[in-house]
């Protein structure tokens, strides 16, 4: 098969129980890598902050890190949180990174903190900043065009440079405002599903074009847990399952290393949520993930796919991935 639907990686550079922050920034680099020759599109980073098992809060530097080791593919935010930071600073950073990788990098931007209350108190911008997210979208765009005589403030590098801008969002709310704006959109379907399929109703309904975008374009996020077996796929997704737990529990920490009895370590209620959190999962061997991504597609229609595999052992990781692309019928770069 050869898929007309692209697929993406989201990384968290997740830090893992035995592991440490070096690794992790080490094994996201060699991740990107091995996703680039099995050709995904994107590799893209999210930022979080005070979460002891993700990476990734610097997000521009290591997205700079990522593509001066890749070649090809694209690299960039899934997202940046734009009421922890001024726009124009956001511009500055990812014009940089657009003059340094020309034609490579993306910018998703949310509006969500990423953290807890007291962490996004000390980011410093406060909470009224999600309040004026659109607002700072148009402003952020804004910097990415061309000077006009007079401006007072421009983005330095920014300015001039293509630098593709997405809405990202788990509500309505994103979806709205991408259409508004004309903007490609990135549904957080891996952990937040429930209003996915009203999302993309909206945002196709209501897409209005822009010079950025002509037509909707709209990516799902999808759990893929692949191994050789579907038993081995089962017992290496405990981990996001249990990661999803101890977040809920107050305690979040260190990716925990895949258990063999899962439902010893969750209550009803738990379990519920979880599976709830994570209705968009494909969990199994290469053909059950065939099967799986297939109908996924088949079903929501989505322009591109971006996959997570929340997976405690890196190597076992990567094979998550050449699965999923050998499932999916990628094709190497030439």
């Amino acid at each position: 098969m050869a898929p007309s639907i692209p697929l993406s990686v989201l990384d968290l550079a997740p830090v893992c129980e035995g592991s440490d922050v070096a690794a992790a920034l080490r094994d996201s680099l060699a991740l990107a890598r091995h996703v680039e020759a099995l050709g995904y599109r994107r590799f893209w980073l999210a930022e979080h902050h005070n979460m002891p098992g993700i990476a990734s809060a610097a997000t521009a530097v290591l997205i700079a890190h990522v593509a001066a080791g890749t070649r090809t593919i694209r690299v960039g935010a899934g997202g940046i949180m734009l009421p922890n930071h001024s726009p124009l600073q956001v511009a500055e950073q990812f014009g940089t990174l657009a003059a340094l990788h020309p034609g490579r990098i993306d910018l998703g931007v949310g509006r969500a903190p990423g953290t807890d209350q007291a962490t996004a108190r000390a980011l410093r911008r406060y909470f009224e900043g999600a309040d004026a997210f659109p607002q700072d979208v148009r402003e952020l765009l804004g910097y990415f065009e061309p000077v006009e005589p007079g401006q007072a403030v421009r983005a330095v590098p920014g300015a001039g440079l293509d630098v593709p801008v997405w809405i990202l969002g788990s509500s309505l709310f994103g979806a709205q405002l991408a259409a508004a704006m004309g903007l490609p959109f990135a549904f957080a379907s891996h952990f937040a599903p429930d209003a996915m399929d009203q999302a993309l109703m909206l945002y196709h309904r209501d897409f209005r074009p822009s010079a950025r975008q002509r037509q909707p374009y709209a990516m799902l996020a999808v759990n893929v847990v692949a191994a050789a077996t579907d038993a081995e796929a089962r017992r290496l997704f405990t981990t996001a399952q249990q990661a999803f737990v101890n977040l809920r529990r107050g305690r979040a920490g260190l990716i925990p290393a895949p258990i063999d009895d899962i439902e010893a370590y969750w209550t009803p209620e738990e379990k519920a949520g979880v599976e709830r959190a994570l209705a968009c999962s494909v969990v199994g061997g290469p053909e059950t993930v065939a099967k799986g991504l297939a109908a996924f597609a088949a079903r929501h229609r989505p322009d591109e796919l971006m996959v997570v595999a929340n997976i405690h052992d890196p190597q076992a990781r990567q094979e998550s991935y050449r699965i999923a692309a050998q499932a999916w019928g990628l094709q190497a770069p030439a």
